[in-house]
Parts: C-alpha cells; sequence; structure tokens
C-alpha cells in the first residue's frame, strides 16, 4: 500500500519526444517581451493561435518563440505593424519569390530616409530656439519661451501639427 508522506505533488517527467511547451510567462521571458506584447500581437494575428493544454492554459511552440523574435527584430529597426504582415506573408510561403520583401524594405528605407530629413528639420528648428537665448535670464525675458509662443515654427517653412504619420506600438 502506497500511502503519501507529504502533500507536495511530482510532476511527471516530460517525454522527451514531444516538443517543448511554454505558457505565456515563459514565452514573453524567451523574448524579452512582455506579455501584453505577446497578446497583442495574436490579437493582431501576427502570432498562430496556440494550442491548449487540459488545465485551458495556452501552450506556445519554439515555432511561437522564433516568429515572436522576427516580429521583435522587425519592430526594433521600426518596422510598421503592416509591414511586419508583409514580412511574415512572405516567411510563411518559403517557395515564394522575395521581391515583395525586397519592395517592402525598399520603402521602408526611404521612409527612415523621411524621418530623418523630418528629424535634421527638427534640429535647425531647435537650434534656432537655442540661439534667442543665450543667456540666463528672467523668464519673462526668455528668448526660446517667447520663440514657443509664436505661431510660425521658429526656422521651418510651415507650422508642424505634431502628429505622427504612423501608430507604433514598442515592445
Amino acid at each position: 500500500d502506497f500511502t503519501p508522506c507529504s502533500n507536495f505533488r511530482v510532476k511527471p517527467k516530460r517525454d522527451e519526444s514531444m516538443p517543448k511547451t511554454y505558457q505565456i510567462g515563459e514565452l514573453a521571458r524567451q523574448a524579452d517581451v512582455p506579455v501584453e506584447t505577446v497578446r497583442y500581437y495574436e490579437s493582431l494575428k501576427l502570432l498562430p493561435k496556440p494550442g491548449r493544454a487540459a488545465n485551458n492554459y495556452r501552450q506556445y511552440t519554439q515555432v511561437h518563440l522564433e516568429r515572436l523574435s522576427f516580429i521583435r527584430h522587425c519592430r526594433s529597426l521600426d518596422m510598421s505593424i503592416d509591414e511586419i504582415r508583409q514580412l511574415l506573408r512572405v516567411r510563411d510561403r518559403p517557395e515564394a519569390d522575395c521581391a515583395e520583401v525586397n519592395a517592402v524594405l525598399d520603402e521602408h528605407i526611404e521612409h527612415v530616409g523621411q524621418k530623418l530629413s523630418e528629424l535634421q528639420r527638427l534640429k535647425r528648428q531647435l537650434i534656432a530656439l537655442r540661439e534667442r537665448c543665450q543667456t540666463a535670464s528672467r523668464g519673462a525675458d526668455c528668448g526660446i519661451l517667447a520663440g514657443l509662443a509664436e505661431t510660425q515654427a521658429i526656422g521651418s517653412e510651415r507650422p508642424r501639427d505634431g502628429h505622427r504619420k504612423r501608430s507604433v506600438h514598442r515592445d
């Protein structure tokens, strides 16, 4: 007769022939992203739907981890969700021509060039503002504050609306 000597349960040894699975927290740790990011990418259908364990927990595989790492790398290059979606479509079809990938990257490079131009324009505006106040003085006499209060942006051809052209979700 077997009588347990404690209330501790022993986990059965994992069958090595079975693929490694991760719960959402472990997947997030492995990919170095917050759990919310995993759920976000799932909601956008960038990650395939995970299987469920007997306890109804999501069970992610190495495929999920590799895909999540791919998405994270794309995001670190400031690629949009739509760009990533296009890249994943080709990645999911290994026999497909990579011309679409080249086109996505060419367009992204163009976008980065535009952002650099905008940042250079912003830098010129900030330098022009800084030149309005060379020495510390009373706030009422500050050339920078006066310049910021003007309706036309300093050193620019047109006023800026301050809105971003693209929505960016950071990991």
